[in-house]
């Protein structure tokens, strides 16, 4: 399905995988990005594309594109692995980040352990500072009457949250965004060259964080990093591997995901007034819809491992193979959700996978509740109405995670 194929991402079909199985999809360059992210996933659920499809390129991998299997591959670890979780194969190799490479019993003492800081009743306290650093952000450019809302916004605003809840210089943040880019989107002409880059980026983590580690172990504080380095895995001291791998992924869990999501949430309302007047008219509506945002935007596209031979839905899969499992693709399958192209903040029970399913599913889920509730409210309460820049065009990037810039908003200022 992509537009220009290369050479230099093409691998050789296995022999069991049936020809009308083969499908040309690039999940780092998905044809028609340049239309939108959600869109061109969206282009594999014609009727005429398999419900499990295969692609040579990026390493040769498996693709669930019908939501009610990505839900099932989630939620089932004894048939699908999260030992490697990275397209292609081989950067999934170099992944070193935990507890999301693990599988249950193992996993379950660190996602406890992450749960601690993380935790409904931790994210409450912290709405202030959450709230004060909205409202900071929105007051600095509300009587402008514009606005990029990525880069005075989107990319400072959870940012700036997760730095303040980890005690961390927002002076670091341009170092550990580059980190971020590059593993979430490894460059490479060959999978073997994306795993270089996806290992020297995850080196890179461990480098930053090692001495933060070591500075925090044996205090007192109280910052989610501190939490993490003074728990306990199993009744005793974490392994320093292991640290290294649970305090990295806290940030760049923290650096990407709700980033993007906010990015694609306020395209959208701008371009559909009726759906800010909507909120702005029943500010409960907005609580009570929230579950709706994050079906409607997912940006996660992460793969599992082929536990043991089986077959699957129709289709031979062998141990070691990679199944992508693109989450766009859940929450918008009309087969899964009526009408799921539209923003129905009165949709009873939205069904998706954006916070993932199953023992993996997000830890940081609550705390990217209530940053898109407070970015609403807040906003709203300055910015009632708004619209896209008439002329900007949005620029779209695939990856694993789904990205979207030069978000250009305007309002009348009174």
């Amino acid at each position: 399905m992509a537009t220009a194929i290369t050479e230099k991402h093409r691998s050789e079909v296995p022999s069991h995988i049936p020809a009308d199985r083969v499908f040309e999809v690039d999940m780092y360059n998905l044809d028609g990005i340049e239309n939108g992210f959600h869109e061109a996933w969206k282009a594999l659920q014609k009727p005429e594309i398999p419900d499990l499809i295969y692609t040579p390129l990026t390493g040769g991998h498996w693709i669930a594109t019908k939501g009610s299997i990505i839900d099932e591959a989630y939620r089932d670890p004894e048939r699908f692995s999260s030992e490697n979780i990275w397209v292609p194969k081989e950067a999934g190799e170099k992944y070193a980040m935990v507890p999301t490479k693990m599988d249950p019993p193992e996993h379950t003492p660190y996602r406890k352990l992450l749960n601690t800081g993380l935790n409904p009743s931790k994210i409450r306290d912290v709405e202030g500072s959450v709230r004060k650093a909205a409202c900071g952000l929105i007051d600095a450019f509300v009587n402008d009457g514009h606005c990029d809302f990525t880069v005075q916004y989107s990319t400072v605003f959870p940012v700036r949250v997760f730095m303040e809840l980890c005690d961390l210089p927002l002076d670091d943040v341009p170092h550990l965004a580059k980190l971020a880019n590059v593993m979430l989107r490894p460059p490479g002409n060959t999978p073997a060259e994306q795993a270089a880059s996806l290992d020297e980026a995850n080196q890179g983590f461990f480098r930053y964080v090692e001495p933060i580690i070591a500075e925090r172990r044996g205090t007192d504080r109280t910052d989610l990093i501190s939490l993490v380095v003074n728990g306990e895995i199993d009744g005793g001291e974490m392994a320093p591997d292991k640290l290294l791998g649970l305090v990295s992924l806290l940030l760049l869990g923290g650096l990407d995901t709700v980033v993007n999501l906010l990015g694609f949430m306020m395209l959208h309302l701008a371009q559909h007034p009726e759906k800010i007047a909507e909120l702005r008219d029943d500010p409960l509506k907005l609580k009570r819809g929230a579950e709706e945002i994050f079906r409607r935007f997912p940006v996660v596209s992460d793969a599992r491992t082929v536990a043991h031979d089986m077959e699957f839905h129709g289709v031979q899969l062998k141990r070691g193979e990679l199944i992508l499992l693109p989450t766009v693709l859940h929450g918008l399958d009309e087969r899964v959700n009526d009408n799921p192209w539209e923003l129905d903040f009165s949709r009873g029970s939205p069904h998706h996978s954006t916070f993932g399913q199953g023992p993996h599913r997000c830890a940081g889920m609550h705390l990217a509740r209530l940053e898109v509730i407070v970015t609403l409210e807040e906003w709203l309460k300055r910015i009632p109405e708004f619209r896209v820049v008439p002329g900007s065009k949005p620029i779209f990037l695939a990856g694993i995670i789904g990205t979207v810039k030069n978000v250009q908003l305007e309002w009348d200022v009174k």
